[in-house]
């Protein structure tokens, strides 16, 4: 199938399409051509920046700055959520009436005059009176350890309560900048009323109308003010011990795992699933390398069904991954492969982080059972089958050591770039064997591909149309096979670009 269309073929410049490999001499040459065919298209400052990227050679750094983080925090009903869509402009946090909507914390990039940053909209109390106080405190708490600044959200109508110096208490001790926000004052007698708030003592409170954008843009000037120009939280650590999180469900041998690697009793074992509440951070050496490993409260079934304590262990886990490097899921080869394994697998995918599967217990399987083992994670694990897999005894120690080579695998793979050149070759080799199918009778082409950042390795692709999902699929494999990747997701993203109108 011929890869020209209507529009033209992938660079006009050129005398033929992209094809194999020795179209061009160089890689070099090639990139500069294609290049080139780009300033015929449309293009916006992020286009840019991520070609700029792309010439910027092999040893350029490829961790991007991290974005601030501005975590919304209050307890149910006061309109988060509300605030959290009038910041973004469109409707992208639930709304309801019904307090506790919003389950888990939900993060979303934002921008304001020209600032880009994150929003982290909370939830996740418990539906019970009773412990409620309790429960808004425990989720404000996780929001605040990681955001650079917190918007303190309290009901004007309703004034200051116990929930609210619950939460007051616990702002108080940390070192995060507070702005104390008086919602639903949609007029100047609400501004009035919101003077109450001061007794909270978080300072003067900012009256806004989420609902109305009332107070909105002075809110968020005022939390501009506050925040770095890079997450101080969220920022990759470069250089020191890699960071390793353990990951499994409750009683799968996390624990065990840390203690057996330090060398001494580290972390309370116990066979009552969930011991582990916090996560614990210690420094092993493992492999004759120092790592930071961090042991995880167990990820228990569905988050919404949770109560108490281990709801919040499951936030806790979250932000460990989300600061680690690499994880390490743990899966009981005794017991059969569990929604609970594939979700928590899915939980680091979701991450970026790299994933080096473990399976414990190995020291008790028998022949039977390894027979169902091998079908289960064929069917249930298809979609990681390019992570390592170590089969170890957390208790004994057994193949323990294996653990290492596995991890530097995936942190390696993590970390790896394809240098522009060679990247644009080998998707003209793929598009020269394999053409796009044709979408509404014109084809959509690669006009050039970079790889944008690493940890973990992702692409950009410039397209003259959108790829089939398979036929993105379909070159993720095809770099797998070409460059291993193993142990590390990968992402292959497009920009779709029009034609500028000539004149």
């Amino acid at each position: 199938m011929s890869m020209h269309s209507e529009e033209g073929p992938m660079n006009e410049e050129i005398e033929h399409e992209a094809g194999p490999a020795d179209a061009y001499e160089t890689d070099e040459a090639r990139v500069a051509a294609l290049r080139a065919g780009l300033s015929d298209y449309e293009l916006d400052a992020e286009d840019a920046a991520l070609l700029e990227l792309a010439e910027a050679g092999p040893d350029a750094l490829r961790v991007l700055p991290a974005l601030p983080v501005l975590a919304i925090v209050g307890r149910p009903n006061v309109g988060k959520s509300a605030l959290v869509n009038r910041i973004l402009g469109r409707r992208e946090a639930v709304v309801e009436d019904t307090p506790g909507v919003t389950r888990d914390r939900v993060t979303y990039k934002a921008e304001w005059n020209g600032r880009p940053f994150t929003v982290v909209d909370t939830g996740g109390w418990e539906p019970d009176a009773r412990g409620i106080d309790r429960s808004v405190a425990l989720q404000a708490e996780v929001a605040v350890d990681l955001a650079d600044a917190v918007l303190f959200v309290v009901d004007v109508n309703v004034g200051p309560t116990s929930t609210d110096e619950h939460v007051v208490r616990m702002l108080r001790q940390s070192n995060r900048p507070v702005l104390l926000v008086a919602n639903k004052a949609d007029d100047a007698r609400r501004d009035l009323e919101a003077a109450s708030l001061w007794s909270l003592g978080l300072g003067e409170p900012h009256p806004v109308s989420a609902v109305h954008g009332r107070g909105v843009a002075d809110l968020l000037d005022a939390a501009m003010e506050l925040l770095p120009e890079v997450s101080a939280v969220a920022k990759e650590e470069l250089g020191g011990p890699r960071r390793v999180a353990l990951l499994g469900r409750p009683n799968v041998g996390k624990s065990s795992l840390l203690n057996k690697a330090a060398g001494e009793e580290r972390v309370v074992v116990n066979e009552i699933a969930g011991t582990t509440r916090d996560p614990v951070d210690e420094q092993i050496e493992l492999g004759g390398r120092v790592w930071r490993f961090v042991d995880t409260a167990g990820i228990r079934r569905r988050v919404h069904l949770q109560q108490g304590a281990d709801f919040y262990a499951t936030l806790r886990t979250q932000a460990a991954l989300e600061k680690a490097e690499v994880a390490v899921v743990l899966i009981d080869v005794t017991e059969p492969i569990s929604e609970q394994d594939v979700r928590i697998v899915d939980l680091v995918l979701e991450s970026g982080r790299a994933l080096v599967l473990a399976f414990n217990k190995w020291d008790q399987l028998d022949d039977e059972r390894r027979r169902y083992l091998e079908r289960e994670i064929e069917q249930d694990l298809g979609h990681v089958d390019w992570a390592p897999r170590v089969n170890i005894s957390a208790r004994t120690g057994r193949h323990l050591e294996k653990l290492v080579p596995a991890l530097e695998l995936a942190l390696d793979s993590w970390d790896t770039r394809i240098p522009t050149g060679k990247l644009n070759a080998f998707i003209a080799d793929i598009v020269s064997a394999h053409p796009h199918p044709l979408r509404g009778g014109k084809q959509p082409r690669i006009l050039f591909a970079t790889q944008a950042s690493t940890r973990p390795p992702t692409f950009v692709l410039f397209t003259t149309g959108f790829l089939d999902p398979q036929y993105r699929r379909f070159i993720q494999r095809r770099l797998r096979e070409d460059y291993g990747f193993e142990g590390t997701p990968i992402q292959v993203n497009m920009r779709v670009r029009e034609k500028r109108e000539r004149r």
